[in-house]
């Protein structure tokens, strides 16, 4: 038990970190004037025209890196910084959600499959840190309780590896689009990339954190049994 807690809290000082990391490039790149003069929102929409989309709309929401694609509704959301910008960090953030819509149109196999695993995810994140503990509490008596959050947890453990593809996908399209369409130049467009890096090295942190922590449940489990 005290080898997850350890693990959780190196994971949680490394995903401080990175999160640290991210925002500070945000702050920084946010302070680096876009050239072409587009703001996040001209951006989105013409990286959405360039690729045959035109039932997206690029709407503004409330927060700071709040920004998503959203598959139901066909809306990329852009929080206020990155659709008022116009800025590099504002073009590299747009450029990326739309990469999400291009592909939703393109019917890319691995967001497809992660959006079928949200509904699931959804519920499992509702219980799962209370199934766990009452897994480790009463592994003695009733070690099927730990089983079934066991398996919860490679659930998310696999949405978090899963949405690994799905992100770098997106920021490869952006990149592509971004380096053709004169939206960034020569000096502009290395530090899209820079960005673009940082904001995927939270979802790697995430997804390895998930992997270690669902191992030391199965080793937690498969000791129990080896005792009996």
């Amino acid at each position: 038990m005290n080898s997850i807690w350890l693990v959780s809290l190196l994971f949680v000082g490394i995903s401080v970190l990175v999160s640290y990391r991210l925002k500070s490039k945000f702050s920084a790149y946010s302070r680096e004037p876009l050239f072409s003069g587009l703001s996040g929102k001209q951006v989105a929409e013409k990286m959405l025209r360039d690729n045959g989309i035109y039932d997206v709309k690029v709407v503004s929401v409330d927060g700071f890196l709040s920004d998503h694609y959203n598959p139901l509704n066909k809306t990329v959301n852009l929080s206020p910084d990155v659709y008022n910008g116009i800025n590099v960090a504002a073009a590299a953030v747009a450029a990326h959600e739309c990469g999400h819509a291009v592909q939703h149109a393109s019917g890319y196999p691995w967001l497809n499959m992660r959006s079928k695993l949200v509904p699931v995810v959804q519920f499992s994140s509702g219980i799962i840190q209370w199934v766990l503990l009452g897994g480790i509490l009463l592994i003695r008596i009733f070690p099927q309780l730990l089983l079934i959050g066991i398996v919860l947890f490679a659930l998310t453990t696999l949405f978090s590896l899963i949405t690994l593809p799905v992100e770098f996908d997106a920021s490869n399209r952006a990149l592509a689009w971004l380096g053709t369409s004169n939206v960034t130049n020569a000096i502009e467009y290395p530090k899209a990339k820079d960005a673009l890096k940082w904001a995927a090295m939270t979802y790697v942190v995430a997804a390895l954190a998930s992997l270690v922590t669902l191992v030391q449940y199965i080793l937690i489990f498969l000791g129990n049994r080896e005792r009996d």
